[in-house]
């Protein structure tokens, strides 16, 4: 659960005695002395909120469904000149800005969240995370403007590298692979007698990004098993790279497909 701003008992109309059964039951949390929040609240968004901060860059991103490449420390959000606050403890990341958000928020807004998120990411997971959110329709191109337009200029060659057509981050990191490797090939695509297809490199090899997920039931590995066949049958070469290779061992994975391209069987 992510709620936008903590509650007074005010906020929530409760007395002393409801509020405190509120709190006995489990029904509430008290974050900070006056404030609380739903029990159900994302961990991440209480552990910010006692902090006196709101969660902030790719916490919030990845707690609102956005692809996050790495994620090892809690990003929060401080105000400028905020007093009082605790000590940020190790694996936090605080962040200090002056945004318009009112002052019961405990999320940052997305656009900000997104901009802090490029400057704590490299360029390529900064590129998936910016396609995730924008395929989801969480943004858009005006939005894209925005945060290019809050980031030093030197950010600004990642914006001809966004496509909101990415369904997922595997795919906005293969393609930038792709990309580098200089071959020319199609997102998105669909093939006659097998549907549409993840990436056409060179018109031949057709790359479909799995994720462990995707393959986690019989059912979907039988009916890919099929399409690569009726690939095959038309003279298209699949290959499925794992996400993880993707994710961390791109440098092997692009002199793989670099390797693939460069022998493409004789027709």
């Amino acid at each position: 659960m992510l709620p936008t701003d903590w509650m007074s008992a005010d906020d929530l109309r409760l007395g002393r005695a409801e509020l405190a059964r509120a709190l006995g039951s489990g029904q509430l949390v008290r974050v900070r002395r006056g404030r609380y929040l739903p029990a159900a609240t994302h961990p991440d968004v209480l552990a910010a909120a006692r902090l006196g901060c709101r969660l902030d860059c790719v916490s919030l991103l990845r707690a609102a469904g956005v692809f996050v490449l790495e994620h090892r420390s809690l990003h929060v959000n401080a105000r400028v000149g905020a007093s009082r606050l605790p000590p940020a403890p190790d694996g936090v990341v605080r962040h200090w800005r002056r945004d318009a958000d009112p002052p019961t928020s405990v999320l940052s807004d997305i656009v900000s969240a997104l901009a802090q998120s490029c400057r704590c990411q490299e360029p390529r997971a900064a590129v998936a995370t910016l396609d995730s959110a924008w395929h989801q329709r969480m943004i858009d191109a005006g939005d894209i403007a925005e945060i290019f337009r809050r980031l030093p200029r030197r950010y600004r060659r990642l914006r001809a590298l966004l496509d909101p057509s990415a369904e997922s981050g595997a795919e906005t990191l293969l393609r930038l692979i792709l990309r580098a490797l200089g071959c020319r090939f199609e997102t998105q695509v669909v093939v006659e007698g097998v549907g549409r297809v993840d990436f056409l490199v060179e018109g031949w090899l057709i790359i479909e990004c799995d994720s462990e997920a995707h393959h986690a039931d019989w059912a979907t590995l039988k009916r890919d098993k099929r399409r690569d066949l009726a690939a095959a049958a038309q003279g298209y070469t699949t290959v499925r790279p794992l996400a993880e290779d993707i994710f961390h061992h791109r440098d092997v994975l692009a002199e793989q497909l670099r390797a693939v391209l460069a022998s493409r069987p004789s027709r």
